[in-house]
């Protein structure tokens, strides 16, 4: 009798072989995932000040925290009107995007260190501070 096959132990080598090539790789790619979330989430932060620079020019000033980066988007009716809100608004498309995580960003006019604004993404956790894939990432952070 000469049957051809893999025995249970040669299944089980395997199996353990191919998970620990998992456990290898996974740590490396999800560090690239983080990066790219974070690099996206700069790239939209840079967006919504290109949008917040041309609402200035129409109109001398920045919207308000309360009007917050809706204001891009709808003339605002509450706080100071703008008298030349472009109309159309001021970003490609007509919501404001979530940051990679999903969240709101947040946006604070004045900002905390003095800035005109201040655009932030509370990073992947979703909270305040954090380190790593956590940490915030700040519109007056970047360059």
């Amino acid at each position: 009798m000469n049957k051809k096959g893999f025995t249970f132990i040669e299944l089980m080598v395997v199996i353990i072989i191919i998970g620990m090539l998992a456990v290898i790789i996974m740590p490396s790619y999800m560090k690239r995932v983080d990066d790219a979330k974070i690099t996206t989430a700069k790239i939209q932060i840079k967006s919504f000040e290109n949008a917040l620079k041309l609402f200035y020019i129409d109109n001398g000033f920045y919207p308000s925290t309360e009007q917050g980066l809706k204001a891009l988007i709808e003339k605002p009716t509450t706080g100071r009107i703008p008298e030349k809100w472009r109309e159309g608004g001021y970003l490609d498309k007509p919501t404001i995007p979530k940051d990679p995580w999903g969240n709101d960003y947040i946006y604070l006019s004045p900002g905390r260190n003095g800035e005109d604004y201040e655009i932030i993404s509370y990073g992947r956790d979703g909270k305040e501070g954090g380190e790593g894939p956590d940490a915030d990432i700040s519109s007056s952070q970047i360059e």
